[in-house]
């Protein structure tokens, strides 16, 4: 199978990549079984810290990221987060969407790239953290 997401070095805390693969495993049937294949292996491949080491720049869950439009050259605000709280409108980006499954670990500087449906390449380039759960000393976001 050819990946949709660029594989780059990922960091994630050892809470988020629990969480994630439970939401897998519960959620396998109502997301894009290759989807879901590729967030299984973002994770598998991530280097896993304890969530007060995590590094202030890397993309965890719930992190408010400025992220910047490579096609468009805009710059925008948002929140990667799980299903239940995703809203695009909002900036609210779910972890099972393309963009948010390469976003998962990244550090500021790193450029995020995806396929989207009609096969053409995405890519948001992480500007800047504004806001990391685990860098405000919440370990259980």
């Amino acid at each position: 199978m050819t990946s949709n997401v660029q594989v780059v070095r990922r960091v994630m805390t050892e809470l988020d990549h629990v969480r994630i693969y439970n939401l897998l495993k519960r959620q396998y049937g109502s997301v894009s079984a290759p989807q879901a294949e590729e967030l299984g292996e973002a994770i598998d491949n991530a280097d896993l810290v304890c969530a007060q080491e995590i590094g202030p720049d890397i993309v965890t869950m719930y992190s408010k990221l400025r992220v910047f439009e490579v096609a468009t050259g805009e710059e925008r605000s948002i929140t990667l987060c799980y299903p239940p709280d995703a809203d695009a409108a909002t900036g609210m980006i779910s972890v099972l969407s393309p963009v948010g499954t390469s976003l998962l670990g990244l550090k500021v500087g790193d450029v995020a790239r995806w396929h989207v449906s009609d096969g053409k390449e995405s890519a948001l380039e992480v500007r800047a953290i504004e806001f990391q759960p685990e860098a405000s000393g919440d370990y259980t976001a």
